[in-house]
């Protein structure tokens, strides 16, 4: 709704984006709940935090790069809007998954139990993916498809410059949806931090249950990217949600018949 929070008489005008504001934000959450744990983890802090650097920088470069793969024809004709990353076009899989590839690879060239220091990651990233997700309501991005007017849970963009979502039309709330959710399981993982059966729980219960909602919600969005595989909202990333699941479920059973 509101793709430009204010602008800043610099130059021509610096224009502060609310997507790159809220994912800034995002970040600087999962800092803080990283370094705080990790502390009360008996964690190396120092490290902690130098692993946070690595994986924001490659959730950044894995979703975009997952984005540009589904809207290739997109970028193939305006190759330059490839670096505007700030108008959205990011998809969190992808950077869930790259972040994944880093810190296996961090964590094994810095002797880091990679089960237990995720633990400590799992409740950030959805603190931070909640912020993002706001993000996106306010750039119109990944908005949801037409639902009911008269419904109590109906937004409406309107027709502001720079927006994503289609104007003048009542959208599933898929953004708010998500960010609800993302919240509501940062607060679950955080309590369950406390009392964990084994190293490695949170971590899975993290892919697990965010990637249950994620097939759902993708069901309510509207802008379909790569396109629907098998009926409505069964696009490429519910198929990637759908084989995190699988592998939670297997690594949690696995983990858990380990744990003493």
């Amino acid at each position: 709704m509101h793709p430009v929070i204010f602008e800043i008489p610099i130059g021509g005008g610096l224009k502060i984006h609310s997507y790159g504001l809220m994912m800034a934000l995002g970040f600087l959450a999962a800092l803080w709940w990283i370094r705080s744990q990790g502390r009360r983890e008996g964690l190396p802090v120092a490290r902690l935090t130098d692993l946070t650097f690595w994986m924001i920088v490659w959730a950044i470069i894995g979703s975009r790069l997952a984005f540009i793969l589904l809207e290739w024809r997109q970028y193939w004709a305006h190759p330059l809007d490839i670096l505007k990353i700030w108008e959205g076009g990011l998809v969190f899989l992808g950077g869930l998954l790259a972040c994944l590839v880093v810190a296996v690879v961090y964590m094994r060239r810095h002797h880091l139990n990679f089960w237990r220091v995720s633990d400590v990651f799992a409740p950030g990233i959805a603190l931070g993916h909640a912020l993002g997700r706001v993000g996106c309501f306010l750039a119109g991005c990944c908005h949801g498809r037409l639902c009911d007017p008269h419904a109590w849970y109906a937004v409406t963009f309107p027709a502001t410059e720079g927006a994503l979502a289609p104007p003048g039309v009542a959208l599933y709330p898929t953004q708010l949806m998500e960010a609800t959710t993302e919240f509501l399981l940062f607060l679950f993982l955080a309590l369950k931090s406390q009392k964990k059966g084994f190293d490695g729980q949170i971590l899975l219960l993290y892919l697990i249950f965010y990637s249950a909602f994620r097939i759902l919600n993708e069901w309510f969005r509207g802008d379909m990217m790569g396109g629907a595989i098998v009926g409505r909202g069964f696009n490429p990333s519910s198929w990637v949600s759908l084989l995190l699941i699988i592998f939670g479920l297997i690594m949690l059973l696995y983990r858990k018949g380990r744990s003493p």
